[in-house]
């Protein structure tokens, strides 16, 4: 299984990249990575 804390800072530089380039993505991303987030949480 892939370490998850270890993507975490690069899902956290490439949103922060698509964020600068695209704003109107902010809210897809913050949403996709909480979805993430909670189901990586859930399965431990």
């Amino acid at each position: 299984m892939i370490n998850l804390v270890a993507i975490q800072p690069l899902v956290a530089l490439i949103a922060g990249v698509l964020i600068l380039i695209m704003p109107r993505l902010l809210n897809y991303i913050v949403a996709i990575y909480l979805i993430i987030v909670g189901i990586t949480g859930l399965l431990r």
